[in-house]
């Protein structure tokens, strides 16, 4: 199986990424999160790989961190969650914030990612909850359930403003990361001001 990859990057889209290792091109679907992280075409990357192999296909995913690759694993282990979801999953929300959604069983957080409802969300947390801190070496911060929600009604006021899940959850987190106590209204007020600048 192949579990690691090291080459230079030929071509690289928010999908993909094609590697040269060794003289032999391979096609590497890649998260958004990880896609951020690559370096620019003719610069080596290393990502930790995942081959999926189904009767009439081979794809290989690819992962900045180790942490990504495990909760990708843990995601498709789950009846209904294929390689695509998963890394659509991961695409739509950082992995040590699905993490903390899982633990704090954050159902609106985890149903504000593209292409997840309701009851796939609960089915993720239901699977997931007793399993993916040890995996991942990400274990709760001892921060109350509530303030996950705060912080997930704060990303969903952002998306409804118009802001991609992305931009708004980096900016929530951002102001939490320096100002943990702060109400719903504040959080808003100052991620607005920071993604208006």
């Amino acid at each position: 199986m192949i579990g690691f990859l090291r080459g230079k990057i030929l071509n690289k889209k928010p999908t993909s990424v094609l590697l040269d290792v060794n003289g032999v091109g391979y096609i590497v679907n890649v998260s958004l999160s990880t896609f951020d992280k690559l370096p620019a075409e003719g610069k080596t990357a290393e990502l930790f790989a995942h081959l999926s192999v189904r009767e009439d296909a081979m794809n290989l995913y690819g992962f900045f961190t180790g942490e990504e690759k495990a909760i990708f694993e843990l995601l498709i282990g789950i009846s209904g969650i294929g390689p695509k979801l998963a890394l659509g999953i991961l695409s739509g929300i950082q992995s040590r914030e699905l993490v903390e959604a899982i633990q704090a069983n954050d159902v609106p957080r985890i149903v504000s990612i593209p292409g997840i409802g309701k009851k796939t969300a609960e089915r993720l947390i239901i699977e997931l909850k007793d399993k993916i801190g040890s995996v991942t070496g990400v274990e709760t911060t001892g921060v109350p359930a509530e303030a996950y929600a705060v912080k997930g009604d704060a990303i969903a006021a952002l998306m409804s403003l118009g802001y991609n899940s992305k931009k708004a959850e980096l900016a929530v987190s951002h102001i939490l990361s320096k100002s943990p106590g702060l109400q719903l209204e504040e959080i808003i007020k100052l991620a607005l001001a920071g993604l208006n600048k």
